[in-house]
């Protein structure tokens, strides 16, 4: 890729809890890139209005906090915490926060490449205000956007621009984001409602992915974020739980306990379970039974 020379010219200041990053972009990010023109952050202690029309920008807003109200397109939309809206600033608005619960706002103006394009096809889907399952992954790209402009190299507006690529995805998918995060939730209760019945069979990581049609690498990490610990942490305490209530309320041997628990190899189970209990399986039987 042939390298051009930045011209970028981009400060930030902070005002209290505001926080404001404004960028002049190259005439090649102008013209073949997206690129922004402003972001940043603001916590606002008064009841501000803004006001304005054609401005040659688009703005994407996260209400981090609070609440205020949008005017956009002779509509007036109350905008609370967990909500966003996409605008084309070319027409006529204002935003306001609230006096009683003043808001916290992340923010990007953008422009560039085929953003008219991209907001054309959100609103015709959505309207101005929106409000995602969640807004982290809006924050953390915007947050990105932020430290990547803080940080200057000969390659931050193709980054930035891919960055911004990233955000108008989001936009024009994050229905079919929650769709897909809500199949996953499914499949996941599932998958664990399956190890607390299956636990004392021979349970791998490639049956699983298999049974139910899912990459064991993803199911791997999205298990652990979800239930905060790995399928093999949770298929040990499972079995420890079971091996827990034979000592106590049968009489049968730590071996015969082995292998209904699944461990099948006795000295195994026996380091796991003194692991979890800081005692013996035949010490734990004799304090819980006293």
């Amino acid at each position: 890729m042939q390298q051009f020379q930045m011209k970028n010219e981009a400060y930030t200041a902070s005002l209290g809890d505001d926080f404001r990053q404004i960028s002049t972009p190259s005439s090649l990010a102008k013209k073949s890139f997206f690129y922004i023109q402003e972001t940043g952050r603001l916590k606002s202690d008064q009841n501000r209005n803004t006001k304005r029309q054609n401005l040659q920008s688009f703005l994407l807003v996260v209400v981090l906090d609070g609440r205020g109200v949008l005017t956009y397109g002779d509509q007036n939309y109350t905008v609370t915490k967990g909500e966003c809206f996409f605008i084309d600033c070319r027409q006529p608005h204002s935003y306001q926060s609230d006096k009683e619960q003043p808001w916290e706002l992340l923010w990007v103006h953008f422009n560039g490449a085929a953003s008219e394009d991209y907001y054309q096809m959100f609103y015709a889907q959505n309207g101005p205000v929106f409000c995602p399952a969640s807004t982290a992954k809006f924050i953390s790209t915007i947050q990105e956007i932020i430290r990547v402009n803080s940080e200057k190299t000969a390659d931050t507006e193709i980054i930035t621009s891919n960055l911004l690529v990233n955000l108008l995805t989001l936009l024009l998918t994050f229905h079919s984001i929650e769709i897909e995060d809500d199949v996953l939730h499914l499949k996941l209760k599932s998958i664990l409602a399956y190890l607390d019945e299956h636990f004392s069979e021979n349970i791998t990581l490639d049956s699983l992915a298999h049974q139910f049609y899912i990459s064991k690498y993803y199911l791997t990490r999205e298990f652990k974020k979800t239930y905060g610990e790995t399928i093999f942490q949770h298929l040990i305490s499972v079995r420890i739980n079971y091996a827990k209530r034979l000592l106590r309320f049968t009489d049968k041997t730590v071996e015969e306990i082995s292998e209904l628990c699944g461990f099948h190899d006795q000295s195994y189970f026996t380091k796991q379970f003194k692991k979890a209990e800081n005692m013996t399986c035949l010490a734990f039987r004799r304090r819980w039974r006293d």
